[in-house]
């Protein structure tokens, strides 16, 4: 592995250690941080826009965003030269628009940053015409696109986020539009 790709590398394995190791702490210390997860039009749900992609509800939820987390993080980060400020734009624009817009409900876990993520990449491939970013995009359709379209369709009765899903990808859509060039 080249020293450049073992750089890109180092602050993707951070956070996902940064997910686990709050998972860890929540688990064995009972104190329930799941608390400050994203609840939507309220102040402290301010709070998780930040904190929401750190919590998760338990090991299950963990595994299920950390599998797809690293992969997507993995080609974000080896294809953009400034793949941190957009992927903290994805992370914030969910969230905002989790914030306004979510059902009330206590929202927690890092699928909405995943969801950004998938549209993000299949957005720039499309935009770009570029042979990487098409490839990427094609590889990242045909692991996920399946679950970007199952996954932001309502479930009224379910504990899972559609619409932190829905509004992941929405931002990952208009972080694609507003960073990459049409070609």
């Amino acid at each position: 592995m080249s020293t450049s790709l073992k750089k890109q590398a180092y602050p993707v394995l951070i956070l996902l250690l940064a997910m686990w190791l709050v998972r860890i702490v929540d688990f064995v210390i009972p104190i329930d941080l799941n608390h400050f997860g994203l609840l939507p039009r309220t102040p402290r749900g301010l709070v998780g826009i930040g904190m929401m992609p750190f919590l998760h509800a338990n090991f299950g939820h963990l595994i299920s965003n950390t599998i797809p987390l690293a992969i997507l993080l993995g080609l974000t980060v080896a294809s953009r030269h400034r793949a941190w400020p957009i992927i903290a734009a994805i992370v914030i624009g969910n969230g905002v628009l989790l914030w306004v817009f979510g059902r009330s409900a206590n929202h927690i876990g890092a699928s909405g940053l995943v969801f950004g993520l998938i549209a993000y990449l299949i957005t720039v491939g499309i935009r770009e015409k570029q042979l990487t970013s098409i490839a990427i995009a094609l590889v990242v359709g045909i692991l996920f696109g399946g679950t970007l379209l199952t996954g932001m369709l309502p479930r009224w009765s379910s504990v899972i986020s559609w619409d932190g899903h829905l509004f992941g990808g929405i931002s990952g859509l208009i972080v694609g539009i507003t960073t990459s060039r049409s070609r």
